[in-house]
């Protein structure tokens, strides 16, 4: 199987670009860059906790629903949801309408409270978790990794639902912790320096 598709200007991009047009943008501006922002590292764990058992397609083309339903996943706001906004988001028809998958994100939030409360900020607990290069494995050969089966398992200590360690290691993936670009991929180069240049945030 090959590891890189022709995008829309010719040039190789990571196979899974095709399967739908609009991935061709996420990866090119998203996918793989080094992220320390709380919010948006909070966002997309939860994101992907969605996906499970679906496409990233389906999440990618909710996205904007998902972020007004959960307002733009500020953890400090979402952690207050009642019960009464629960039953509100399982009528909402643009995003997943999975009681238990929304049950997580507003206890996740929670618990991202604490942990800012506890490290600082999110960025610093969840980089630690970042793998050194050479225990790697060849880019887009495995759907989990050694770290994000360590990351899973101290977040679920913590508390947090569904954080498998598929879920977490696409979660590493696309947050930058890892370069999993194909090595034929032309935006691999582009993100290897955005990590490099890319400050670790430590513990408070």
């Amino acid at each position: 199987m090959n590891s890189t598709v022709k995008g829309p200007d010719g040039r190789l991009r990571c196979s899974w670009c095709s399967a739908a047009p609009d991935f061709f943008e996420y990866h090119d501006a998203e996918w793989g860059y080094p992220v320390d922002n709380d919010v948006r590292l909070f966002e997309k764990l939860c994101l992907e906790s969605f996906q499970s058992g679906l496409s990233w397609r389906t999440i990618l083309a909710k996205r904007d629903n998902f972020r007004v339903a959960f307002l733009n996943f500020d953890f400090n706001k979402v952690a207050k949801f009642s019960e009464a906004d629960i039953e509100k988001l399982l009528l909402d028809e643009g995003i997943v309408r999975h009681r238990g998958k929304i049950e997580a994100v507003i206890n996740n939030a929670n618990r991202a409270c604490e942990l800012v409360k506890q490290e600082g900020s999110l960025a610093a607990f969840f980089w630690r978790f970042e793998p050194r290069k050479d225990d790697l494995p060849e880019p887009q050969t495995a759907s989990t990794s050694e770290e994000s089966v360590a990351l899973s398992k101290a977040l679920k200590k913590q508390g947090w639902k569904f954080v498998g360690p598929t879920t977490v290691y696409a979660f590493m993936q696309a947050m930058g912790l890892v370069n999993n670009h194909s090595d034929a991929c032309v935006f691999r180069e582009k993100v290897e320096q955005a990590r490099k240049r890319f400050k670790r945030p430590e513990s408070a």
